[in-house]
């Protein structure tokens, strides 16, 4: 019988760079683990995706609040192992995101994936950066497979996604429901 995996303790530490990235406009990425000077910067991030109205599930603005709790739990994830945070930083400022939660108990070898990417800095190889990191990370985390949920409309992102070697293992037909259009929702995965 196979073990359960369990994420080794925190393979990011906040605040921790874990690797610079030469984008296609010339400017550095840095990606590293989030900490708590990051607070605003992740408010006018998240808020400024909701405002694009960006593929993303949350369609509300958060408040600093709100932002404060969220970015708290996830400090605790990864202090306790059970989640990998990057916040991609460019000139000292957080344009993206990504994080792999671990699932728990007979799925705790599977993370789910999430990632997003402030509009400006789209299209400059920060997408694939921060993937290929987070794939890397998961693997050395002892993680086995990775599935994200993509909107099915969001071809750049689906196509980002395949590069990267996810592929598409189903759909939930009409799983959003954005300004009153159904949108399917894309499952995919990757084994690590």
């Amino acid at each position: 019988m196979d073990q359960v995996a369990v994420m080794t303790k925190p393979t990011i530490k906040p605040g921790q760079v874990y690797s610079r990235v030469s984008l296609a406009n010339g400017e550095t990425a840095i990606l590293r683990g989030p900490n708590w000077g990051d607070l605003d910067d992740l408010i006018e991030y998240i808020n400024g995706l909701v405002e694009e109205h960006a593929n993303i599930t949350k369609t509300e603005k958060v408040t600093r609040e709100a932002e404060a709790e969220w970015l708290g739990q996830r400090l605790a994830e990864i202090e306790n192992g059970h989640m990998i945070h990057l916040v991609a930083e460019v000139a000292g400022k957080v344009v993206g995101a990504g994080e792999v939660s671990q699932l728990p108990e007979e799925r705790s070898h599977t993370g789910y994936l999430g990632i997003g990417i402030s509009e400006n800095y789209r299209g400059q190889g920060l997408g694939v950066a921060l993937m290929q990191a987070l794939k890397e990370l998961s693997k050395k985390a002892g993680l086995k497979i990775l599935i994200l949920d993509a909107f099915a409309t969001n071809k750049v992102a689906i196509s980002l996604y395949e590069k990267i070697g996810f592929k598409e293992v189903g759909r939930i037909p009409k799983g959003i429901c954005r300004d009153g259009n159904y949108i399917d929702l894309v499952r995919m995965t990757t084994e690590l």
